[in-house]
């Protein structure tokens, strides 16, 4: 990494975003974190990895909201970064129906900010997150980044495709360097508690019954393409110091791990390693319910182009990942 350059990752109280920089914090670059710490999930977890970020010295942290212009202006005015990782979103396809404003607020408004700070204070690089779920319920697997993405099955994922769009025209209309991100379901430790594979594991220690919403269809299951954390940070840091140059600067990557698993085997994944972790069989109580609306049957990502440009691919088994998943639970929770 080039630790002369000054990184700004927003998003930063956030999973992916704590992992990523910390990961620069270790090999000594100077990051700037910005969050506005919201209550979507519990906020005790956020100041925890905030906490992990505050040891190191060439950190500086900013609680805000990228929808707050003049503050963001602000940050880019005092800070000048040369590189921009826009993590910060609100997250969750269930909950963009309940909750539509802050979706457009904080993925719309929020990153339209982002791109005027980068036109009006250019960078080298603007890496920011889309997701999976722009690829709605299309029938073709493995999804390739070529694929056609106008059908989205949720605001959430409107948002998404509205920021890939919002940033080519960007870079179109002002050279800006930018890469997008799209994430596929994931997980590790830290995580979201939100995600079904967390959420899991709460209610097992509550003593409460699992929801599964695939209608008890096993054969027709839902498939996911889960990605340990670590290999999606890997991807992001290889992808950090590759700005595209072509005519209009701008690209999509995929991150997944390119093997999607039933929603089932993963359950039954996530039995056996808290077994080993607790040290007892563990069999969650399942309730099984219709598919819910905006969720998507299948998620399969190609990872051809990411190879090809950074020569990586996600590795990280269900077995390994929930592994690690389960113990830092046990020990996070003192159970």
């Amino acid at each position: 990494m080039d630790t002369s350059k000054t990184y700004l990752i927003t998003g930063a109280a956030g999973f992916i975003g704590f992992y990523l920089s910390k990961r620069l914090l270790e090999q000594g670059c100077r990051v700037i974190g910005v969050d506005n710490i919201n209550d979507y999930y519990d906020i005790k977890l956020k100041h925890y990895r905030l906490e992990q970020l505050q040891s190191f010295s060439r950190y500086e942290f900013f609680k805000a909201d990228i929808s707050d212009k003049d503050m963001i202006t602000k940050v880019f005015e005092d800070y000048r970064p040369s590189i921009v990782v826009n993590l910060a979103a609100q997250a969750g396809v269930r909950y963009s129906i309940e909750n539509p404003d802050v979706y457009i607020q904080s993925n719309i408004i929020g990153f339209y900010n982002i791109l005027e700070a980068c036109r009006n204070y250019p960078v080298d690089h603007l890496v920011y997150a889309s997701s999976s779920s722009v690829y709605g319920s299309n029938k073709k697997v493995p999804f390739e980044e070529s694929d056609v993405v106008d059908h989205p099955e949720s605001l959430y994922a409107a948002t998404k495709k509205s920021n890939e769009l919002m940033a080519h025209t960007y870079s179109h209309l002002y050279k800006i360097p930018a890469t997008g991100l799209r994430f596929f379901t994931v997980y590790g430790p830290l995580g979201r508690p939100d995600m079904a594979y967390f959420g899991f594991t709460q209610k097992y220690f509550a003593g409460e019954s699992i929801k599964i919403f695939n209608n008890g269809d096993f054969q027709n299951d839902l498939y996911r393409d889960f990605t340990y954390v670590d290999d999606i940070i890997e991807g992001i840091e290889r992808l950090l110091s590759k700005a595209p140059s072509d005519t209009v600067p701008h690209k999509v990557f995929n991150i997944g791990n390119n093997s999607p698993e039933k929603l089932m085997v993963f359950i039954e994944t996530l039995e056996k390693c808290l077994s080993k972790s607790i040290g007892r069989t563990v069999t969650f109580n399942k309730v099984f319910e219709p598919i819910k609306p905006g969720d998507v049957p299948a998620t399969y990502a190609s990872t051809a182009l990411l190879q090809q440009a950074v020569g990586f691919k996600p590795k990280t088994s269900i077995e390994e990942g929930l592994q690690k998943f389960t113990d830092w639970y046990v020990e996070y929770y003192k159970i």
